[in-house]
């Protein structure tokens, strides 16, 4: 800021960057809450034949590999795992609200918190990736190694500014 109490061009784009990464982590903490929500609808319930009506939406017959494998694994669901599922769900999208608010709000903690959650994620990412290259697990990982980037950038930039203000000071 400025002695004025105008915020200069930089902090301006600063604000907007860590806002639009406070937006990301949002829809990501709302798409995990819905993911977390559709796991507790599956309790107490017949998963293989919910699977199995999926696939006769889609028109994939169910003698496929793929359809085989699918079923297969809704088979081996158990209402403990789906408990699991959403508990570990719940758990990450309260991490993505915490941290898109603290982002909004410019809090310094929330950059730690994106700086660190993002960087713990790339390993799982980059295993991915090796089990194959989809454009799906290519933008999530481009998206999260930029985001990782920014917050090392903004965490640099905040410490080296913190720096100068202490031997002016």
């Amino acid at each position: 800021m400025r002695p004025n109490g105008h915020t200069t061009d930089s902090h301006r784009r600063q604000r907007q960057a860590l806002r639009a990464v406070a937006i990301f982590e949002f829809f990501k903490g709302i798409f995990v809450l819905l993911m977390g929500l559709c796991a507790l609808m599956l309790v107490h319930r017949d998963v293989w034949l919910i699977a199995e009506s999926v696939l006769a939406v889609l028109h994939i017959n169910t003698d496929r590999h793929f359809a085989q494998v699918f079923l297969d694994y809704a088979d081996n669901v158990t209402d403990a795992r789906l408990w699991a599922a959403a508990r570990v769900a719940f758990a990450y999208a309260a991490l993505r609200f915490t941290e898109g608010y603290g982002l909004w709000r410019e809090r310094p903690w929330a950059e730690w918190v994106a700086f660190i959650s993002g960087t713990l994620l790339l390993p799982l990412e980059v295993r991915e990736l090796i089990r194959g290259i989809t454009v799906l697990r290519s933008a999530l990982f481009l998206g999260n190694l930029a985001i990782v980037l920014y917050m090392l950038y903004v965490l640099r930039s905040n410490y080296l500014q913190r720096r100068k203000a202490a031997a002016l000071g």
